[in-house]
């Protein structure tokens, strides 16, 4: 006995049909028709959890009597109907903000400096440590590990104290030395 197949519906996509799977993400619905949507945190192979929230769009449907919302694409499913634009001015002011706070948050992270200066981004009124380190706590790392090694490290702290590391800073007794982390990062 074969799965049922699965719908194909259509959503409008900046402005344009566009036809999908129901329940596909918005994310890898858009990449498929050639919409690029930035993104920190997603990976193909890893379950996504719109951690680093850069791949925002707005969300509407006709059904919605006008409301419209942001939403992370790479975990909002499509619908029959539903209108998502990947570049109305809410979604790309919530892209500058986000960088603006990440490019202060690691100003010596290329691909946070890079995305920030090609999304308009400004770090003028916000506070920066120039001896930060290039970490953007994207999870990669940490999901890489809990999914296909040994869950050995994961991030700790809160806020501005939050890094990646082990279980109160000892070293970690599971890990396996296989590098998965670093070479995902």
């Amino acid at each position: 006995m074969s799965a049922p197949a699965k719908e194909t519906i259509t959503i409008t996509l900046d402005g344009r049909p566009v036809r999908a799977t129901a329940g596909a993400y918005a994310l890898d619905v858009a990449r498929a028709a050639g919409v690029e949507i930035p993104t920190l945190c997603h990976h193909p192979d890893l379950e996504p959890v719109g951690a680093c929230r850069l791949c925002m769009v707005e969300v509407t449907h006709p059904d919605w009597r006008g409301w419209s919302g942001l939403m992370t694409a790479c975990l909002y499913p499509v619908s029959e109907g539903m209108q998502i634009s990947t570049r109305s001015e809410r979604v790309l002011e919530a892209r500058r903000r986000l960088l603006a706070l990440l490019a202060a948050r690691c100003p010596g992270s290329e691909v946070i400096q890079e995305l920030a200066q090609e999304h308009g981004a400004s770090t003028d009124r916000l506070a920066s440590d120039p001896e930060a380190d290039s970490c953007i706590l994207c999870g990669l790392c940490t999901r890489t590990c809990e999914t296909f090694a040994t869950a050995a490290i994961t991030t700790h702290g809160r806020g501005t104290d939050k890094a990646v590391g082990t279980f109160f800073g000892q070293p970690p007794e599971d890990c396996v030395g296989c590098g998965a982390c670093a070479m995902i990062c």
